[in-house]
């Protein structure tokens, strides 16, 4: 007899699903009774949020959605941050977990991890969360979760087995078969009419989102045919190269970008919520838009808020802007200003280079000498100032290689565990990958240090590269800004290389630029992980900038 445990798991591997992340408990163990005999590989983190975060990273790198096999109660109530980033940044992750019996649901009887209603506690950081009530189900139920990855606005799905079903006869379901959907197409009428403002418009300007990195080559060659410059929001770096000369990076939360924007007489936003935290991480608003508003989005809700447009479609973004690139082919387009395009970003560019200030530049050298040590890197990002400077001053040269915490949900401690989740995902399907560095602050660490573990346990040869300015150094500058007397950001700091070494990792601190270097590269050829701690102050002293 095949359990609906054991069938679940032949299910996720007709879709497609290589890894799940989940620590075993007395609740889910019949999800495991398949597992060793299948394809899929297991990592166990130290905390269930830390599974989430795994599952988080590697969806990042791998583009599939990251898999969670979680119990009931505190495994759910522990998983729900990591879901909440996912859901925020529109991650696939999909998390299963075990549930009381279905006599017991709700019952209040005290019994092992109950919850009175686990689903509406995790609904809203969730696609959706659907309690599996028979074997049955399951097909139907995994489809709709997999229809959220492929077709629509992907986040976490939440799928619940109560105990008793899990064990339930699935014999009928091992003939079931996976179901594949496609994205919506681009409709003719709208894309005619945004073609027709995006080729009278003088002064064009793209807003690229996380939401549009599949479509970056046709992204670019529609930014190049228009001369529009191009912002991207954090999630959607590296869709166009460092040095491309329409690229003006991450910076519109900035005086000078913001300017730029409101010169445009035509914006085309792809792929972008047009949030606080894509174009206002100063909290301070000011970020208008006077010009023509053009949207696209694979949400439909999306389409109208924050902005409203002048015109909308709902489509998946590559095929929108291949679309639109096909009927710009066929119009008369203006030329654009000679003061626009490539010249503007220039002048913008000079601009905010000239206005950074020394810890800027110092952040902004310690990051460059990353990628120029180890340039096939990708970078996870935790809450940590070197971060917030990369994400105004650094652009990768490729998607996929530059994402963090910092923004969206913002949570701490994220890096670590999504580290190890995104060195998975750059292999998965068996690609060859790069290194993944952890950036991560002293704060953000203390949250998930024990995740050093699963790093060691699982072989994945993460760098974290641990910037220690001995506490919460992001806020109590902004505590001090605003006047008030710093309380409970002067944390306590561990030895940190005492606790790695302990953990199984390779660590040792450095000082200056070229103790970096051989660290860096010493790092990137070892097969486990490795941690190296960066004084905030040596660091920027020895730079001298």
């Amino acid at each position: 007899m095949a359990t609906c445990g054991e069938v679940l798991v032949k299910l996720l591997e007709a879709y497609g699903v290589e890894q799940v992340f989940g620590i075993p408990g007395v609740h889910t163990v019949e999800l495991y009774r398949g597992l060793a005999d299948s394809t899929i590989s297991h990592v166990t983190p130290r905390h269930e949020q830390g599974a989430g975060f795994m599952a988080d990273g590697y969806a990042r790198t791998s583009g599939k959605p990251g898999v969670c096999f979680i119990i009931t109660g505190p495994g759910m109530t522990n998983i729900t941050t990591a879901m909440g980033q996912a859901y925020a940044d529109s991650i696939p992750m999909l998390v299963i977990s075990s549930v009381q019996s279905r006599s017991q649901l709700g019952g209040g009887r005290g019994k092992l991890h109950e919850l009175p209603n686990q689903g509406a506690l995790v609904a809203g950081v969730a696609a959706f969360s659907h309690t599996l009530m028979s074997a049955a189900e399951l097909p139907g139920v995994l489809a709709r979760a997999f229809a959220v990855f492929q077709a629509g606005r992907p986040r976490p799905v939440h799928i619940e087995i109560p105990l008793d079903v899990l064990v339930e006869n699935a014999d009928a379901l091992l003939v079931s078969q996976p179901v594949s959907i496609a994205r919506a197409g681009a409709a003719p009428a709208a894309i005619e009419q945004m073609s027709q403002r995006l080729a009278q418009a003088r002064r064009p300007l793209i807003l690229a989102g996380g939401g549009a990195i599949e479509a970056a080559p046709a992204l670019i060659r529609l930014a190049e045919q228009l001369g529009a410059p191009v912002a991207l929001t954090i999630n959607a770096k590296g869709m166009l190269p460092s040095d491309h000369p329409l690229l003006i990076g991450s910076t519109q939360s900035l005086v000078a970008t913001r300017a730029l924007v409101a010169e445009a007489d035509v914006v085309m936003a792809i792929g972008t919520e047009l949030a606080e935290t894509d174009y206002d991480i100063t909290f301070a608003g000011g970020f208008e838009i006077p010009g023509a508003l053009l949207r696209i989005d694979i949400d439909p809700d999306q389409t109208v808020r924050n902005y409203p447009p002048t015109l909308a479609l709902v489509a998946d973004a590559r095929v929108a802007t291949e679309a639109l690139l096909a009927s710009l082919g066929m119009q008369a387009c203006v030329v654009p200003s000679s003061e626009w395009g490539g010249a503007r970003v220039m002048r913008l560019r000079a601009e905010l280079e000239a206005e950074w200030d020394a810890p800027t530049r110092a952040q902004t050298r310690f990051l460059q000498t990353l990628f120029e040590v180890l340039p096939e890197a990708v970078c996870v990002g935790d809450s940590t100032q070197p971060v917030y400077t990369g994400n105004l001053t650094f652009n990768p040269e490729q998607p996929r290689r530059w994402f963090n915490s910092s923004t969206g949900y913002g949570t701490l401690g994220y890096a670590l565990p999504a580290a190890v989740g995104a060195w998975l995902g750059r292999r998965a399907g068996g690609k060859p990958g790069g290194p993944v560095i952890c950036l991560i602050g002293d704060g953000g660490l203390q949250f998930t240090l024990a995740e050093l573990a699963s790093a060691v346990e699982a072989r994945t040869p993460i760098i974290v590269l641990l910037w220690n300015n001995r506490g919460y150094g992001e806020i109590k500058k902004y505590m001090l800004n605003r006047g008030i007397e710093p309380v409970g950001v002067d944390i306590y700091t561990p030895d940190f290389i005492g606790v790695a070494r302990a953990l199984g990792c390779a660590a040792q601190s450095v000082e200056g630029e070229a103790q970096l270097r051989a660290a860096l590269s010493s790092a990137g050829d070892r097969q486990s992980p490795s941690v190296i701690e960066v004084n905030e102050q040596q660091w920027q002293q020895s730079l001298a900038l």
